[in-house]
């Protein structure tokens, strides 16, 4: 390496720290436990050209590789000749942002002696945007709240303040709405300014040679990643809950010397609910998947991402056009990867993992209309927890874990202090995950219930209930998703607007992951330690594993 370069190298390993400062920022601000204690965000530096150079680790695919592309859209929106420091623009459209409406996504241009030299970008959650709410009930974009298309929220440092009275009167949680917006232009100010100060450090008056020398060296890399990799063509399928009837997404990944693609075509259409996912965020997940295989330890930027292309048949259910509803696209925007290694696993048979709970378990709340006629608390609130990963070629899989969405479990402390529920009881689910040489990763149980005398609305919608994870190369199926009111009660669909009754207790159970390899050939030892922790039964030990306890 020569002396050049070194000192590109410690610029780039600068602008890593700077973004993740970036991201904390945006974390200790925010109001939403969602941003504030699951870190459903991301934040970037962008060069002049609008391409990625880092992101911080904190963050959601869904939101870092739709804000790579976001970025772009917004800097040909608007002339870099009319922007002015303290400029900040917005928009949360899902075609353009993150898929749906509650993610805004903020872009800064960044000022260094008097000019534009690249840009600062973030995006987080925010809980409601009115309409039918967090939940997968509209029939159409319009249904599902507030769209604000690209605009300055920020001019020369001033604060749009009809804007930002327009996003409140459409919100059932104004003020936390407007605290996670300040909190996303702290971050993008934090970012500005030490980008700032990292350029008059090293004496540069552009990034042009640090943004060239990142996307190039990240290109190179990833290329020579793509180069060990078989060339062909590979299908899978995958069948998933869906809302009126199941659906099956279907996948054809193409492997060639420079490029991997990875088309949607077969795909069932559109659903008449909010389970539709634009491509932007299909696409987030799926090159997501692959680049943890292909080149995990390069990190991810615009040079990374450049050989990796999706496309799928326009209004497919991974291809979903506007006024399709989209709230909860991550429904099944994050099956994607569990479907593309579908197909990489014939590529690279042993290298990758099962399938896991993947779709994490999403439970909107909010009040009932005559709860707040009667004087009651208007909360809007979005809990989330994680089932179990696949089983991974050389180790077990994660319990109660977040893949491939990277959104942290919701916190019990955190939600009884923002809303008038109780969460009574939370614990892994023995026995949930698939069985195998390597075990997939357990699920959860949690109860809850209203801390008052007024009912809940819930708004389900999760996947894993009709279709559990399935184990790769021999290994088992993890369990599915259960939903009921009272132990007793029936199984509930993962899917639909339920009524939880004061006095009654909500039983959620997430799913586990798929096994890997037959479950005979499991260490006797590790099954044991299993037994002794509590992760398996004593039946489970002797009917499936063979051992006695």
């Amino acid at each position: 390496m020569t002396p050049t370069d070194t000192r590109l190298q410690v610029m780039w390993n600068r602008l890593l720290a700077v973004v993740e400062e970036q991201g904390q920022a945006l974390i200790r601000a925010a109001f939403s436990p969602i941003v504030r204690e699951c870190g459903d965000i991301s934040a970037g530096m962008f060069d002049l050209n609008g391409r990625m150079l880092a992101q911080a680790v904190t963050g959601t695919p869904g939101h870092i590789n739709t804000m790579a592309e976001a970025v772009k859209t917004l800097r040909g929106r608007f002339p870099i000749q009319e922007m002015k420091p303290g400029d900040i623009y917005m928009t949360n459209d899902p075609w353009i942002a993150s898929g749906h409406l509650n993610d805004f996504l903020l872009m800064m241009p960044v000022f260094y002696k008097g000019r534009v030299v690249g840009f600062t970008s973030c995006t987080s959650h925010l809980v409601d945007l009115g309409g039918q709410g967090m939940g997968p009930e509209g029939t159409d974009i319009y249904d599902e709240g507030l769209l604000i298309p690209p605009c300055r929220l920020m001019a020369a440092g001033a604060l749009n303040t009809f804007l930002m009275e327009v996003v409140k009167a459409n919100s059932r949680e104004p003020v936390a709405n407007e605290g996670d917006i300040y909190a996303l232009i702290a971050c993008c100010e934090t970012g500005a300014r030490r980008l700032a100060d990292m350029m008059a450090e090293f004496g540069i008056d552009d990034l042009d040679r640090l943004a060239d020398y990142i996307i190039d060296t990240s290109y190179r890399g990833t290329l020579e990643a793509i180069a060990e990799l078989p060339q062909g063509r590979w299908h899978a399928t995958l069948k998933v809950d869906g809302y009126e009837q199941e659906i099956e997404l279907c996948a054809a990944l193409t492997v060639s010397a420079d490029r991997v693609e990875v088309d949607f075509t077969g795909t069932s259409g559109l659903s008449r609910k909010g389970i539709n996912v634009p491509l932007n965020y299909a696409t987030a997940y799926t090159v997501f998947a692959l680049r943890c295989i292909i080149g995990p330890e390069i990190p991810n930027n615009a040079g990374s991402l450049a050989p990796f292309h999706v496309s799928g048949p326009e209004n497919c259910i991974l291809n979903a056009r506007h006024p399709a509803p989209v709230a909860m696209r991550h429904t099944l925007g994050q099956m994607t990867p569990d479907l593309v290694y579908g197909c990489l696993s014939q590529a690279l048979p042993g290298r990758v993992p099962a399938e896991g709970a993947s779709c994490m378990y999403d439970l909107p709340l909010r009040h009932t209309p005559e709860a707040v006629a009667r004087g009651g608390t208007q909360f809007a609130l979005e809990l989330v927890f994680s089932g179990g990963t696949g089983a991974r070629p050389g180790l077990d899989g994660l319990s109660a874990t977040a893949f491939p969405s990277g959104v942290w479990g919701s916190q019990v402390e955190t939600t009884e202090a923002v809303a008038p529920v109780l969460i009574t009881r939370r614990e892994l689910r023995q026995d949930s995950g698939g069985a195998g040489r390597l075990r997939g990763g357990l699920g959860q149980r949690i109860e809850m219930r209203s801390a008052t005398d007024e009912d809940v609305m819930l708004f389900l919608s999760v996947e894993r209930v009709l279709n559990p994870a399935r184990g790769r190369q021999g290994g088992g199926t993890g369990a599915a998703g259960r939903i009921r009111i009272g132990e007793d009660g029936a199984d509930l669909p993962g899917k639909g607007e339920i009524r939880v009754p004061a006095g009654e207790t909500l039983i959620f159970e997430t799913p586990g992951g798929g096994g890997f390899g037959p479950a005979g050939e499991r260490d006797r030892a590790q099954v044991l330690r299993d037994l002794a922790e509590g992760l398996i039964s004593a039946e489970a030990a002797r009917d499936i594993y063979g051992v006695e306890p």
